[in-house]
């Protein structure tokens, strides 16, 4: 099970009334997709359901290394409702719905 982790720390000019600030780390994900030339896909999801990082391993390099670009920072579901269903030549999926996918399982907590 993967651990929630927190990034904690504090205001240090006033000591008697510290300012105390909570983060929470990124998740990081990592997912092997089917049907496609992509071996692995990674991103990072925040607590605020955005995407960070999209990474593909393999596949059409300058294409996937656009769909990083064009989704970071953006919400993770919305991403996803866009992505779901689109095909490469006849294959029943594609790069980008493999993605999709990916970011269903990670906002379902899998």
């Amino acid at each position: 099970m993967e651990e929630n982790k927190l990034q904690v720390s504090y205001n240090s000019e006033n000591l008697a009334f510290p300012e105390i600030i909570v983060k929470e780390q990124n998740r990081h994900m990592t997912y092997t997709p089917s049907g496609v030339c992509s071996t692995q896909i990674d991103f990072d999801l925040d607590s605020e359901g955005k995407l960070h990082n999209v990474r593909f391993v393999r596949g059409c390099n300058g294409n996937l290394k656009a769909i990083g670009l064009l989704v970071e920072g953006m919400d993770a579901a919305k991403i996803a409702d866009m992505l779901r269903g689109n095909d490469c030549n006849g294959r029943g999926t594609s790069c980008a719905d493999q993605l999709s996918k990916a970011i269903d399982k990670a906002l379902a907590g899998s």
